[in-house]
């Protein structure tokens, strides 16, 4: 696929370029991007190259990573990124980073928000999730905003500069969204609650037997 672009109402999500590799870099010298996201630490020029001319062009044309640049719909540059990482069987998983200076004005849900719509309907995602370590709160804050469902923790679940790390991981479907699964989705039906077949038996004096 070639590079798209999504709008929302305050941003637009567009492919990156080389040219975006001063903006990058200097985004990614942030001290909480580089410990809560998978970003090479340190972040060095070659790191900011290979990302704009190797893994983002790879992951479009193979189809398997769609990574966004996010700038302001009005005008302005990049101050943040997401991207969708292909996972199999229809489910794919959201990244993001943003610029210290963005964080509490609500974009990074509004980038989700607007990501996650576009894999339901125009990727055929049926199950997106989302990773982030255990301590990552604004992360985590992001994902409830959206509506993710926080299923728990993998034990080693993200490995981030060598070393494996604990991750809280949620989902979100379609009908988060009020759409349509390409594939039908039946929840389990709730369990009936469990009966201790001792409090139903019929009581009866006699000897206790074995394994009783």
């Amino acid at each position: 696929m070639d590079p798209i672009t999504l709008t929302s109402e305050r941003l637009r999500l567009r492919g990156f370029v080389p040219e975006d590799e001063d903006i990058v870099y200097t985004h990614c010298q942030d001290p909480a991007i580089r410990r809560w996201t998978t970003v090479p630490d340190p972040y060095s020029r070659e790191a900011a190259t290979f990302f704009l001319n190797r893994l983002v062009p790879d992951g479009w044309r193979d189809d398997t990573d769609y990574s966004f640049a996010v700038e302001p719909l009005d005008g302005g540059p990049l101050f943040a990124a997401t991207g969708l990482h292909a996972r199999g069987s229809g489910v794919w998983e959201v990244g993001f980073w943003l610029a210290p200076e963005q964080r509490g004005k609500g974009y990074m849900a509004e980038v989700v928000r607007t990501v996650a719509h576009w894999a339901f309907t125009g990727l055929g995602c049926v199950r997106l999730i989302w990773r982030a370590e255990v301590g990552n709160t604004g992360s985590r804050a992001v994902a409830e905003r959206v509506g993710f469902a926080v299923e728990g923790v993998q034990r080693a679940g993200l490995l981030h500069n060598g070393t494996l790390r604990d991750a809280w991981i949620g989902s979100l479907l379609p009908s988060d969204f009020g759409l349509p699964s390409p594939v039908p989705y039946l929840p389990p039906r709730e369990a009936p609650p469990s009966v201790d077949p001792r409090a139903t038996a019929p009581e009866t004096s006699g000897t206790v037997g074995p394994g009783a």
